[in-house]
């Protein structure tokens, strides 16, 4: 018995965006793009016209001018699955909240792309989506966050392992670490994969608990326990985990790592 192709429908503020995946989306068999739209409001009411029919994945953006992606879902009366696009990794949080397959960081590639649909088309039959908190008050809970300033920053973030995500408290976060090509978050000893390098997460995380200490280290300056120097001007870090892990500290990050500690 033949598979009946998903129906898509695509909303982003940028025609390029729209564009680019829709190109991707060509790319895979058992998904039918139903329509798409740059214009949230039309999208809208794409979505809740009868004769258009329903979707069965709606890939969304997030940040757009006007009616933000949070708003665009609390204006459907049937929820779609969603797969969130966004410039902003630090959304995805937020986006997980929600009736959400995946999050796409932009520019989306292809195995991102390809994880997505995945994981979605194991879900076939799609299911009537089951909401952990009222749709309206958390959708306008969100949608208000989106209309402020930008997001603090972060408590917590996500490590992917395979298709299962979890997220991980910040404060347990000892230190990230970049190892063969890959980033980890440490806690307890414990590495986490996470997407962001360890100049991403510099950027992102909150600059009075992160500090660079390495090219390929980031460490949680809650969990240094002792700052030890070495012949030769080495400075090593201790930190008062259970694994009394040492870091080193390159030598053009020891005066930042002075000034920020205050000795």
């Amino acid at each position: 018995m033949e598979t009946v192709p998903l129906r898509a429908y695509l909303v982003d503020d940028e025609p390029l965006a729209i564009e680019r995946l829709t190109r991707l989306l060509a790319k895979f068999e058992g998904i039918h793009i139903a329509g798409s739209s740059s214009d949230p409001a039309r999208a809208i009411d794409d979505l809740n016209h009868p004769a258009n029919g329903t979707v069965d994945v709606l890939f969304l953006d997030i940040q757009m001018p006007g009616i933000n992606g949070f708003d665009l879902l609390a204006r459907l009366p049937a929820q779609p699955f969603v797969i969130f696009t966004t410039a902003y990794d630090e959304y995805a949080l937020r986006a997980f909240e929600v009736n959400s397959i995946d999050y796409l960081v932009k520019p989306i590639e292809p195995a991102q792309l390809e994880r997505a649909l995945n994981k979605l088309g194991r879900l076939r039959p799609v299911p009537k989506p089951e909401w952990q908190r009222d749709p309206a008050v958390l959708l306008k809970e969100l949608a208000e966050t989106l209309r402020g300033q930008r997001p603090d920053y972060p408590h917590r973030i996500a490590s992917r392992v395979g298709e299962r995500i979890s997220f991980l408290s910040l404060d347990a976060v000892t230190h990230f670490v970049a190892q063969d090509k890959l980033t980890y978050a440490v806690v307890d000893g414990r590495q986490h994969s996470v997407d962001q390098s360890i100049a991403e997460l510099e950027r992102r995380l909150d600059p009075a608990k992160f500090l660079r200490i390495h090219r390929s280290a980031l460490v949680n300056v809650d969990w240094i326990h002792e700052v030890n120097s070495w012949f030769a001007g080495k400075v090593i870090l201790s930190l008062k985990d259970g694994q009394h892990t040492q870091l080193p500290v390159a030598r053009d990050r020891v005066r930042a790592l002075k000034a920020h500690l205050g000795f």
